[in-house]
């Protein structure tokens, strides 16, 4: 697969339609003031975040000491703990577990680590169902698409769309668009699946080294009955899921939902501590990349992430472009300093598509520097030379440019004349720049305001 060219992925998602960009803006903006009336209620919502990210700082740079600790208690619970080095490990070890048990039907919970590692298509070759239990990845995966986003992820869809596609799908009445009356008609067609499952597999919001349990967080149920109807239950778990202790719970679980969803907490909060009498439970911890991760300097700290989706909440460009858009498990501000860490060749364009607000700085419940990774990442692309010559081309001449005061001058005269001289079709040619495609050039005052300031300062100035 090749360069992900988001411009064109975004303008596809925008231009498909009147309804599906502002949709998607309005559902997310109004996630973002939920969560802000939700933690404006709580007094020390800040020491919570700060707290937060000091914990999960002093877990990362304490890794391996928790990993041991988490593996052997875990052990001792009774859970058989598998290490992956990488996504193809992680695969392999599942396929192998799954085979042992000469399981063909498998149900799972939203798990993106299983998303990232591809796990779902890579078992479905080996001759085995995989069916989705979460309503949003269900939907997404009849549709032969990856997650939108990391917690809601179909939310780039209508209520029309899922109509059609179950109809589709699972034969519902298309002209029946009414929410309850889908995800009723998902549930009917789900549950009598998993009954007949060999295997359950989630992933886990969070790894306990002090007592070896993981804690699974949903708003549906989906991870209960998917860990406690079939005989054998899987748990794959990124390395930097870990906390050190049961008590910082309290801390991350407070902060989880409420920057994610705008609510008080998720519905469910699972804690799974080691398999039920007659039943196997099996915990794959896997690196895919982290430690790589954890070794880079101006990078590491997004490793912190809880994946509650805030900062792709409240991006300008995130809202308007759609997640599909990145070509990647995970979009919006944190997939632009995560996806790169995989494939730099394939996610060169990523930290392009980001206007550096920083407001996905602003909202990180852990303080994760985004923003400043996101620039960070743009340097990293442009001094590898990632970017297309072009840019690469414009960015060397821009900083000639503004490094000159006189040559600044010069270029204002020029670009007035050009900007009234040139033909408006060749200024605005998408050929020449996309970025005209959908925006009209501004009039350009002749008079600068360096020459207003040079004719209206006072001679005492």
């Amino acid at each position: 697969m090749g360069r992900i060219n988001i411009e064109d992925n975004a303008r596809k998602f925008i231009k498909q339609d009147d309804i599906h960009e502002a949709a998607h803006d309005k559902n997310l903006w109004n996630a973002v003031m939920k969560r802000g009336k939700v933690a404006s209620e709580i007094p020390e919502w800040e020491e919570l975040r700060n707290l937060a990210s000091q914990i999960k700082e002093h877990t990362l740079t304490h890794l391996d000491h928790y990993i041991d600790e988490f593996v052997t208690k875990a052990e001792e619970n009774g859970i058989k703990v598998h290490f992956a080095k990488d996504a193809d490990e992680h695969n392999a070890i599942v396929y192998d577990i799954l085979n042992s048990h000469d399981v063909k039907r498998i149900i799972k919970s939203k798990s993106m680590l299983q998303e990232e590692c591809g796990m779902t298509p890579f078992l479905e070759k080996k001759g085995i169902d995989v069916l989705e239990t979460d309503l949003g990845e269900r939907i997404q995966q009849l549709s032969n698409e990856r997650p939108s986003h990391i917690v809601m992820p179909a939310i780039q869809k209508t209520t029309d769309d899922i109509a059609k596609l179950f109809a589709e799908k699972i034969g519902t009445d298309p002209n029946d668009n009414d929410e309850n009356s889908l995800t009723e008609a998902m549930r009917n067609n789900a549950r009598p699946k998993f009954l007949v499952a060999d295997a359950g597999m989630t992933g886990a919001n969070f790894a306990i080294a002090e007592t070896g349990s993981f804690v699974v967080c949903t708003n549906e149920g989906n991870a209960d009955l998917t860990a406690s109807i079939p005989p054998l239950h899987i748990a794959s778990i990124g390395i930097e899921k870990i906390l050190p202790k049961k008590e910082d719970l309290g801390v991350f679980i407070r902060l989880l939902s409420r920057s994610a969803l705008g609510t008080p907490a998720t519905q469910y909060t699972s804690h799974f501590s080691g398999p039920r009498k007659g039943t196997e439970m099996h915990v794959v911890l896997t690196d895919n990349g982290r430690s790589k991760r954890l070794s880079l300097d101006k990078f590491w700290e997004s490793l912190k992430c809880i994946r509650c989706g805030a900062c792709m909440n409240v991006c300008p460009v995130y809202r308007r472009s759609g997640g599909l858009s990145y070509g990647a498990t995970y979009s919006g501000p944190i997939g632009i300093i995560l996806d790169p860490t995989f494939d730099m060749d394939m996610y060169s364009e990523l930290p392009f598509h980001s206007s550096l607000c920083g407001s996905c700085t602003e909202i990180c419940p852990v303080h994760i520097n985004i923003s400043d990774q996101i620039l960070e990442w743009r340097k990293v692309m442009m001094e590898n030379k990632k970017t297309p010559f072009g840019r690469r081309l414009a960015f060397a001449a821009a900083d000639r440019l503004l490094g000159s005061p006189k040559a600044f001058e010069k270029m204002e005269k020029t670009a007035f004349n050009m900007l009234n001289i040139l033909p408006k079709s060749i200024l605005e040619n998408s050929k020449l720049d996309p970025w005209v495609e959908d925006r009209e050039l501004p009039d350009v005052k002749k008079e600068t305001f360096r020459d207003w300031y040079k004719k209206n300062r006072s001679k005492n100035d």
